[in-house]
């Protein structure tokens, strides 16, 4: 297929730039993956949709801070600095801007707290940047460092919990995992008084889930690579909800390319600690997840195609279409999408 088959027309103004309050107020488009059928619900209406033979898988990671603007000792130039990957304990791999500023030696202050020394140039003009600190890291970074939002959205964050899930537990996304930040306390109790497992697992989302796919023939696009972990818990749920005839809810594309990862890897579902560069698009023969919660991703992407694949090539475009048309609010801060069979 062509990265152009995935193209749709999105008006600016449909780009959410802050999320709703509550979250689980968001609206919930539902999409019977069967017969292409859409009916418009609230995320708060999730529970009518799972039944106690289900289980929801999420995926717990946080996001780092990870935007910190660096001062040149030199110079008193600024320079920014995105957390991409941590290669030892204190050495981790940067974006900066405007990169000729940082020229392996430099030396740049940040905010009194610490500082860093450009020590390499990668390949894609990637920086390595050792960080020199008498404190705890992520404290600092919990102090001075902002959160890496997308760059379509364009307002400032004034609460950093609100670009982390209620149940983010384990540090190092560059990302959050959107589908979940619908999610409240509340719903959670309630999902689980209904008798729905709900399963956790951990994959840290990259900058690269952003990286647009430039290969017209998609088949020739280089995915990313992204750590995971599926605990054994997870898995033992999954097998046992199977086994009972249920159905496995993946809240996020993450949480499907987790699952669908480990079960290309092994064949089945069993814990497993590893990276993936897994690639979804139309053709696949998905082996885990039965449902689908996403939010409406960017036109031409890798999530859209994804979600192509789990729903139908025809049957997404539709969806997307009538998001449009119902004005739907889109991408990170947007509405949400439910992929099943309606029962």
């Amino acid at each position: 297929m062509k990265k152009s088959d995935f193209y749709y027309d999105l008006p600016q103004e449909f780009i959410a730039q802050t999320p709703v309050e509550p979250r689980d107020s968001s609206r919930m488009m539902v999409l019977d993956k069967k017969s292409g059928k859409i009916s418009h619900k609230h995320f708060f209406d999730i529970p009518d949709f799972i039944t106690e033979k289900d289980c929801i898988i999420l995926n717990d990671t946080r996001v780092l801070p990870a935007r910190l603007y660096g001062v040149k000792k030199e110079t008193g130039a600024v320079v920014e600095f995105l957390l991409l990957s941590q290669h030892s304990q204190d050495v981790w791999e940067c974006v900066t801007g405007p990169g000729r500023r940082a020229k392996p030696g430099t030396v740049f202050d940040f905010n009194g707290l610490m500082s860093a020394e450009i020590v390499d140039v990668l390949d894609g003009g990637n920086r390595l940047v050792k960080f020199i600190y008498e404190d705890n890291f992520y404290n600092i970074l919990d102090e001075i460092g902002e959160m890496p939002l997308p760059h379509y959205i364009t307002e400032k964050l004034d609460d950093k919990e609100r670009y982390q899930t209620v149940y983010s537990a384990n540090l190092g996304s560059a990302a959050a995992p959107t589908a979940g930040l619908h999610f409240t306390p509340e719903l959670l109790a309630k999902i689980e008084e209904k008798g729905i497992k709900i399963g956790k697992v951990t994959l840290h989302v990259g900058l690269g889930t952003f990286r647009p796919v430039k290969e017209e023939n998609i088949e020739n696009h280089l995915m990313h690579s992204e750590h995971y972990h599926l605990p054994v818990e997870t898995a033992e749920l999954i097998n046992r909800t199977h086994e009972n005839g249920g159905r496995v809810f993946a809240v996020g594309t993450t949480t499907c390319r987790t699952l669908e990862s480990v079960a290309t890897k092994h064949g089945r579902i069993i814990e497993d600690d590893d990276w993936t560069s897994i690639f979804i698009y139309p053709g696949y023969k998905f082996k885990c997840i039965d449902s689908l919660i996403t939010n409406f991703h960017l036109p031409e992407s890798t999530l859209i195609m994804l979600v192509s694949a789990f729903a139908g090539y025809e049957n997404t475009m539709n969806a997307y279409k009538t998001a449009v048309d119902e004005k739907y609010r889109f991408f990170s801060f947007g509405d949400s999408m439910m992929i099943t069979e309606v029962e």
